[in-house]
């Protein structure tokens, strides 16, 4: 199978997470007899400082071509005061929405062998959910800005039923194949879209009796993925609260370099670790690859490489098993670098 992939690498650790991953998937491709034709692209801070723009046209063209796009992260601290629309993080916002990628899926599952999470293990045992964040409306793409005097501001969230119904298709069907419960999450008690997503959901719920379906508010939400995260299957919910949530479980995981995400649309897709730039890590060889390169498997599922994809998650699941791991999940005495977890995996999957 042939596949062309934009890659953008972005900000802080994102060259040396996607490095990695690259490094993994060529070993899949090697093995399984793919070609995966890549072309690197800029965005983000790299993106400001050569066309003062956080993502250029150009990028967004090769994105909107290419089978998929792999993404490291964005953010730099030292364009956090730039002017809307020219800050990194606008310009991943701006590429979601041109590419129309509405449904952010981020699988939440608990490695046993890691011991970082400071939430009880045995609250931690068989832990296994999926949150599905609405990606391109809400508070996020509302209109922003501030009354002429600058002491007021405000930032509108608008939904239609139209984006609520795709991506509530999209988590019914997936919990169809998993334990057949989508809790939605909101806060209806407060908030009009709210109260939008609570019936459109339960309308679409009519066409999946075999799935539960239940409601938590956003606060209560936050307290049950601590207290008792075995309750979730399917976590549905809006742009800001399923941001917001998927931060919040990676305390569950040991570390946010372990979440991937693939993020949806109707006929593209873009894949990236959940965590931020780390500036504070860059260059230092000691970032957490494996978001990424899981992020590379949730790609493989999505061209369709089944076998691809399971090797690839039995080679992260070993290298974790043997202790091949950064320095945020485990001991920094015993630890390895970013560079030999992915040899590590690289190596597992060329002699399987």
């Amino acid at each position: 199978m042939i596949k062309s992939i934009s890659i953008i690498e972005g900000d802080g650790i994102g060259p040396e997470v996607i490095k990695q991953t690259i490094k993994v998937l060529n070993s899949i491709a090697k093995k399984y007899g793919h070609k995966f034709h890549y072309k690197n692209l800029l965005a983000g801070s790299k993106a400001i400082e050569k066309f003062g723009d956080p993502m250029p046209e150009e990028t967004i063209n090769h994105c909107l071509k290419a089978d998929a796009v792999l993404f490291g992260c964005i953010g730099d601290p030292k364009y956090d005061h730039n002017p809307k629309g020219m800050r990194p993080e606008d310009g991943l916002l701006k590429l979601r929405k041109k590419m129309n990628l509405y449904c952010n899926i981020r699988p939440i599952s608990i490695f046993p062998k890691l011991d970082k999470s400071p939430i009880k293990k045995e609250l931690l045992n068989n832990v296994d959910f999926i949150i599905y964040r609405e990606l391109t409306g809400g508070v996020y793409f509302g209109e922003k800005g501030r009354y002429k005097n600058g002491d007021k501001a405000y930032d509108h969230c608008i939904y239609s039923k139209k984006e609520i119904e795709k991506i509530g298709e999209k988590a019914f069907k997936a919990a169809l194949f998993r334990k057949k419960k989508v809790t939605l999450v909101d806060k209806a008690n407060v908030l009009e879209t709210s109260r939008l997503w609570r019936e459109v959901i339960k309308k679409i719920s009519l066409d999946y009796p075999s799935i539960d379906l239940d409601f938590l508010y956003i606060d209560n939400a936050s307290m049950q993925i601590i207290m008792n995260p075995k309750k979730f299957d399917i976590i549905l919910t809006d742009n800001m609260f399923g941001d917001i949530l998927s931060e919040e479980s990676s305390v569950l995981t040991s570390s946010l370099g372990l979440l991937p995400s693939a993020s949806i649309g109707d006929d593209k897709s873009m894949f990236e670790p959940i965590h931020g730039s780390y500036p504070q890590a860059e260059g230092k060889n000691i970032a957490n690859p494996l978001g990424c390169i899981l992020s590379g498997s949730m790609m493989l599922e999505y061209f369709g490489m089944y076998r691809e994809k399971n090797l690839l998650e039995e080679a992260v699941k070993d290298s974790i098993e043997k202790e091949i791991c950064t320095p945020d999940i485990i001991d920094s005495k015993l630890s390895s670098t970013t560079e030999e977890v992915g040899d590590y995996i690289k190596k597992y999957i060329i002699h399987q």
